[in-house]
């Protein structure tokens, strides 16, 4: 009995060490594909979120005033007919 039960305790061991194996691979494959797609993406060159937001803000400042420098334009012109 005591043969046997060193059998199963040597199988259970070498299953869990298996197991933390593959989840140590696991982790370094996520932390390799991440380093990789940062790295990609890194050369794109594609703009943060919030440098985004910052430009579509000034855009739509700009829009707004020249809205306003075409109203008091128009109403100058308007003024000399």
């Amino acid at each position: 009995m005591q043969t046997r039960n060193k059998f199963f305790d040597d199988i259970g061991q070498m299953m869990t060490n298996a197991m933390g194996v593959a989840q140590g691979a696991k982790d370094e494959a996520e932390t390799a594909l991440k380093g990789a797609m940062d790295r990609w993406l890194a050369d794109r060159d594609f703009v943060t979120r919030e440098e985004f937001d910052a430009v579509r803000a000034m855009a739509q400042k700009a829009r707004e005033e020249n809205e306003a420098l075409k109203a008091r334009l128009d109403a100058l012109v308007a003024d000399k007919s």
